[in-house]
């Protein structure tokens, strides 16, 4: 589901003009914000301490996502160095991915394990949120790389 809903994002930016300038104006705070929602890790948490969850999902991925959101605050009250900046979003990226996969497994290991992502509210996460967060982190990487590489 993920990737049904991340390729054509990635297709519209690559083969539509508008849609690629219309993201390349969007500003990199707004694209860092959307990072926040990352705080859900700690719902993950509660879900885990209440035998809801799988352990590797709930707390590898919440903490992984609360790390990522701390660090987005970081960024959006300054720290906007180019390095650090590109660090953060490869580490966003790897976590987010890794999360992905991890529920991947969880359901096919222990069929129902990840039976709350099929209901509100965190069936929106792979229907939404996980495409919106990864096609974020895959803008900015094509934004840095373009600003290093094209004059």
């Amino acid at each position: 589901a993920i990737v049904a809903a991340v390729a054509p994002l990635v297709l519209a930016f690559a083969l539509l003009p508008p849609v690629r300038d219309w993201a390349l104006k969007l500003s990199l705070r707004s694209l860092i914000a959307v990072h926040l929602v990352r705080f859900v890790g700690f719902y993950f948490l509660y879900l885990y301490q209440q035998h809801a969850l799988p352990f590797r999902f709930a707390v590898w991925g919440g903490i992984g996502d609360i790390v990522v959101a701390m660090l987005a605050i970081l960024l959006l009250l300054g720290v906007n160095w180019r390095p650090t900046l590109l660090a953060w979003n490869l580490l966003g990226l790897v976590d987010i991915m890794a999360v992905a996969i991890t529920a991947a497994r969880s359901e096919m290991a222990v069929p129902g394990s990840m039976h709350q992502l099929d209901q509100l509210p965190l069936v929106l996460l792979p229907t939404l949120i996980v495409p919106v967060v990864i096609a974020t982190h895959l803008l900015m990487l094509a934004r840095l790389w373009r600003t290093t590489f094209v004059s």
